[in-house]
């Protein structure tokens, strides 16, 4: 007869002493709580910061560069970025859409999803256009305005992350 035993044996808590807490669900005050410590997050604030960057990178690319088809080409490449942006922020805060199924959690990932894909193909077709819309393209310029605006979700990142924190 063969042993049945398992290679290595299975361990249980109690052999590891280590015992997993068991989960307590919030009362309705401590969500309140919990949520009153949590940062409000608004894609409204990201487009603001993206449109700034915008602005303030075409004017250091016409200080720089003396040229107004670069200065065009990076404004361009960073409004490829920042009109998407608004265009699914306002999908997600201020349509009819939203407003209807804001208390329906799968309807809101869904709605995340769509309008995610809106933004990507929005964000795309500019791109493709852009020979035909900025005359005298500066394709340099329009991936640094790409690049530049699009690191700005990173620095709203590490930006909301160095803040106070209550909750730690």
């Amino acid at each position: 007869m063969q042993d049945r035993t398992s290679y290595p044996p299975a361990s249980t808590d109690e052999e590891d002493g280590v015992q997993e807490p068991e989960f307590k669900p919030l009362t309705r005050e401590q969500a309140q709580q919990w949520r009153a410590t949590q940062p409000v997050l608004s894609p409204w604030r990201l487009v603001a910061v993206q449109c700034l960057m915008a602005l303030g990178l075409t004017v250091v690319a016409a200080l720089t560069t003396r040229s107004v088809s670069v200065s065009v080409s990076v404004l361009y490449g960073a409004c490829a970025v920042a009109l998407p942006s608004a265009l699914m922020a306002w999908g997600l805060t201020s349509s009819a859409l939203a407003r209807a199924l804001s208390g329906v959690a799968q309807a809101a990932l869904a709605g995340f999803f769509f309008w995610e894909g809106v933004k990507i193909l929005l964000a795309m077709a500019m791109l493709v256009a852009a020979r035909w819309v900025v005359p005298d393209l500066s394709w340099p310029g329009l991936l640094i305005g790409l690049v530049l605006v699009l690191k700005v979700y990173w620095l709203g990142f590490w930006i909301q992350s160095r803040g106070p924190r209550a909750n730690c």
